[in-house]
């Protein structure tokens, strides 16, 4: 089993002390009888330890806006999503449909069934229904570069959803905003659970696709904030297309299990969806449910994924994107679009959630947003 926070944060100050003239991971030629990667990588195995119990908190306020625009009136929006069996790009759904019932606007969704010519096929749809406005769910804007074009000669706004590496207005593709985490921070933050739990001695599978642009470089970040710890090696990458992996995983997972047998200890995927297709592969193997290895999902913490955690099931942790509050900002911020406002600029924490803290929840829903962006729309902020 991994030591819990209190062992990790004790023995990393431990390391940080008797160490205290060796700057950054340095390398293990001064090690004593004490674990050896943990002398190697002292700072760093503080540093994550600190880092890991900050996001696990689950009694922070809402932090995000409090103030903007009336309700504008009467508007359509139109969802089109990567692919519905993605459940972050189903959750967000959800949470969208949610909001405009409450704003008083309508909701339509276009599934693009996880193809380059589906997902093309959907905006090509959306633009045809001359809604309000479009949200990009979950895919490269560039891969619909001549119907956002359309989009934008008829004055349809358009916000994505994990459509661009970075949160906030984009120009090149031009979005009103991107809604999503800091990639870098849900890279860092899954890495340093790892280094961590790990006590910074793991070898570890990362699982991505790099098919997504925002995905590859979440895997790219990930291994590099793997690599800052010595003792933290990377055993493999495996490219799984998200709406290939129900196919793909259970044989890649059985592959892995030969290759590295107990070197493998702990996953990072870029989505939890891996863990419930690893599962099976896992199970006939012999591994335990409770690990090794154990894995952490760096997004986007669907039911499944807190179910899985909770009753110890091959998957340990995940970094969550709050996603029906996610679903809820982008209501909020095509209404500030149509008012002739900038875009609230707000990017949710990241938050790491383990059986012991998830409280028996499905979701990660931050306290505090439903009512915040209610008493905004009625004009009372």
């Amino acid at each position: 089993m991994y030591p819990n926070r209190t062992s990790v944060l004790a023995a990393a100050a431990l390391w940080a002390a008797a160490s205290a003239l060796v700057a950054g991971c340095g390398g293990g030629s001064s090690q004593t009888s004490a674990s050896p990667s943990a002398a190697g990588c002292p700072a760093a195995l503080a540093r994550a330890a600190a880092a890991v119990e900050g996001a696990e908190r689950t009694d922070l306020s809402w932090s995000g806006p409090t103030g903007g625009p009336e309700a504008v009136p009467d508007k359509t929006i139109v969802y089109v999503a990567q692919t519905m069996t993605n459940p972050g790009v189903a959750g967000v759904a959800k949470g969208l449909r949610e909001a405009a019932a409450v704003i008083g606007w309508q909701v339509r969704v276009i599934d693009g069934e996880g193809t380059p010519a589906g997902i093309q096929a959907a905006v090509s749809q959306a633009v045809t229904l001359k809604p309000s406005g479009i949200v990009i769910g979950g895919f490269d804007p560039r891969l619909t570069a001549q119907q956002a074009a359309r989009a934008e000669a008829a004055g349809i706004a358009l916000i994505g959803w994990h459509a661009v590496d970075s949160p906030g207005p984009s120009t090149s593709p031009r979005l009103f905003t991107n809604v999503t985490t800091k990639v870098e921070e849900v890279a860092r933050i899954s890495a340093d659970w790892v280094i961590a739990r790990s006590d910074a001695d793991a070898g570890v599978v990362v699982f991505t696709d790099d098919s997504i642009p925002f995905a590859r470089t979440k895997s790219e970040l990930i291994k590099r904030q793997l690599g800052t710890c010595p003792g933290v090696r990377l055993l493999a990458t495996e490219n799984i297309p998200i709406p290939d992996a129900s196919q793909r995983t259970p044989q890649q997972v059985s592959s892995l299990v030969s290759r590295f047998g107990d070197r493998w200890t702990h996953s990072i995927a870029i989505n939890d969806l891996y863990f419930a297709d690893a599962a099976p592969a896992l199970r006939a193997a012999g591994r335990p449910g409770a690990g090794p290895p154990f894995n952490i999902g760096a997004g986007d913490g669907d039911p499944s994924a807190f179910q899985r955690i909770s009753s110890g099931r091959f998957q340990a942790a995940t970094v969550p994107e709050p996603l029906a509050q996610q679903g809820w900002q982008i209501i909020d911020e095509f209404n500030r679009a149509f008012a002739d406002r900038p875009a609230s600029g707000y990017v949710a924490p990241v938050h790491v959630v383990t059986a012991e803290n998830s409280g028996g929840a499905t979701s990660w829903d931050p306290r505090g947003y439903r009512e915040a962006y209610q008493k905004i729309w009625r004009g009372e902020s």
